[in-house]
Order: structure tokens, then C-alpha cells, then sequence
């Protein structure tokens, strides 16, 4: 398999396999969560307050488990997150139920998604540091 990624054809499999876990595993706390009230009031604030340091070890592992560089951890983590996002499209138009039992409550943890996997993006962008040039 081709990519014009900076990837090895390994590490692309383990980032479109980490980025559907992630979703599978997101998608199910949210659909035990969601009806704890969770999307209502001061809640949803300091869910989506937390849904930032709560994404943080997920780069690192992402990292780790992919053995990646320092310069490829944007990349990465949009890799993941376009493999988490294609899920949660599919879901969320053909399989709402997986996520609640409500329209209101499906609404709910699709707002949470979509700052989840912004949050996501801009901590890869944000830790993301430039190859380190050698001169020869």
C-alpha cells in the first residue's frame, strides 16, 4: 500500500486501527454518560473542559504505539482522527442508537465528537516539532 504520508505502511495500519478503537471506546462512554446528563447545563462545559486533557495521553500513545518522530505527530493524529471521524459519520447517520436513545441525546454526543476530535487535531498540530536537520 502506497501513501504519500510519512509512514511506514505499519504505522499507517496502527493509526486507522488506534483512531477506530478510540471512537469505539468514546462512542460507548458517551453512551453511558449522555444520559447521567451529562450534555446539560454546567456539564456540558466541564465535559468539553475535560475532553482537552482527557485527549492529551491519547497522542502520547498514539506516538508510542506507531513509534513515531517528533515531526510526524500532526500527520498522525489526523490519520487517527479521520479513521475515528468516518466511523462516527457512518454511525451517526445509519446507527444513531449506538450512541443514545434520544435525538437530543445523539445531538449531545455528536457536538461532544466534533470538539473531541478538534481538540485532538489541534494538540497534534500543537505538539508537533520539525525534523531535526543534520548536516553532512
Amino acid at each position: 500500500m502506497a501513501s504519500n504520508l510519512p509512514f511506514t505502511q505499519k504505522q499507517l495500519i496502527i493509526l486507522i486501527l488506534f483512531g477506530i478503537t478510540l471512537w469505539f471506546l468514546a462512542a460507548m462512554l458517551l453512551r453511558v454518560l449522555g444520559p447521567m446528563g451529562i450534555y446539560e447545563g454546567s456539564a456540558r462545559f466541564i465535559l468539553y473542559a475535560l475532553i482537552i486533557p482527557g485527549s492529551w495521553p491519547f497522542v502520547w500513545i498514539a506516538k508510542w504505539i506507531a513509534e513515531l518522530r517528533n515531526d510526524q505527530i500532526f500527520s498522525a493524529v489526523a490519520v487517527a482522527t479521520m479513521a475515528a471521524a468516518l466511523c462516527d459519520g457512518l454511525a451517526l447517520a445509519w446507527f444513531p442508537a449506538l450512541y443514545a436513545a434520544t435525538p437530543e441525546l445523539v445531538a449531545g454526543a455528536g457536538g461532544t465528537i466534533l470538539w473531541g476530535a478538534g481538540v485532538i487535531m489541534a494538540l497534534g498540530f500543537w505538539m508537533n516539532k520539525p525534523a531535526v536537520e543534520t548536516s553532512s
